[in-house]
């Protein structure tokens, strides 16, 4: 038991860093072309859509494509490594539990 445990735990942190390490390609891919053309917001409106469709939409329609992949490849990396570290949380606590 205390095997399977550890397996699922390193297993969970490799699962992170491969997630952080392609994101962070993707994301910086389009980053670079948002900054290519100048284009400025702010955390407020990569979590608040409507903000976004307001106030920085009109300001680039042509970078409307790209802000969107920026944006969801954003929140989705978010939300995965959240998900990966209250498993890792998780499986810690109850490592710790069986600890011999």
């Amino acid at each position: 038991m205390f095997i399977l445990l550890i397996s699922i735990v390193i297993g969970l942190f490799v699962a992170m860093l491969f997630l952080n390490v392609y994101f962070r390609m993707k994301v910086l891919r389009t980053y670079r072309k948002l900054v290519d053309n100048r284009v400025e917001f702010g955390a407020a409106h990569l979590f608040d859509r409507q903000k976004m469709e307001t106030e920085i939409f009109p300001k680039y329609p042509h970078m409307k494509d790209d802000i969107l992949t920026f944006v969801n490849h954003m929140r989705y990396s978010i939300r995965m490594a959240t998900v990966l570290i209250a498993l890792i949380t998780l499986f810690g606590a109850v490592l710790m539990y069986f600890r011999e």
